[in-house]
């Protein structure tokens, strides 16, 4: 599915929402690289699990023909800075409810895109009555925990030991939801 674009402003900063298109896909294939080599908060090492332009053009295709589904990018100046999916699962029973993730480059940290890239998800989700989003969070992305409780996300469960890091340390992943208020029956 498709939004409007919206711009931000943040300190000095403007930034655009707004949803993938095709000829997003190769930059989008460098930018999850770099992105996964910036941070241990995400699930892959850098590398892993590459997505080259064509499996980004067939993810932006698909996202786009479905209702339940939404690929948004962050840009300033015409360059891709982060970006964020809603995804759902395809088997019925679980139709109701989509999955966020999120990415920010570093050097763009603590400007509110990652901020802004969930809100949008969010007045998506709501309008779209999709009844709950939930999403992954490291135990100690205290910064993320706090934005996502802010937004109405609650901790729902704990996958315990879930993640190995470089310092040899064996690391908790938060199951985080958010319940939309107008469809809570």
């Amino acid at each position: 599915m498709k939004i409007n674009d919206r711009d931000y402003y943040h300190r000095n900063l403007r930034y655009t929402i707004r949803s993938a298109v095709e000829n997003d896909a190769g930059p989008l294939s460098e930018l999850r690289l770099e992105i996964d080599g910036e941070t241990e908060n995400l699930d892959r090492e850098q590398g892993e699990a590459y997505i080259n332009e064509e499996g980004f053009k067939d993810l932006i295709r698909g996202d786009t023909e479905s209702l339940n589904h939404l690929f948004l990018i962050a840009e300033i100046d015409r360059e891709i800075v982060g970006y964020s999916r809603c995804e759902c699962d395809h088997l019925k029973r679980f139709s109701h409810k989509v999955e966020f993730g999120v990415g920010v480059l570093r050097a763009f940290w603590g400007n509110g895109i990652g901020r802004s890239l969930l809100k949008e998800s969010i007045i998506w989700s709501d309008s779209n009555d999709i009844r709950k989003m939930t999403l992954r969070v490291l135990e100690t992305n205290k910064k993320a925990i706090s934005l996502y409780k802010e937004y109405g996300f609650e901790v729902e469960g704990t996958l315990k030991e879930d993640r190995w890091l470089s310092d040899g340390i064996y690391y908790n992943t938060l199951l985080m939801a958010r319940l939309n208020p107008d469809r809570t029956m």
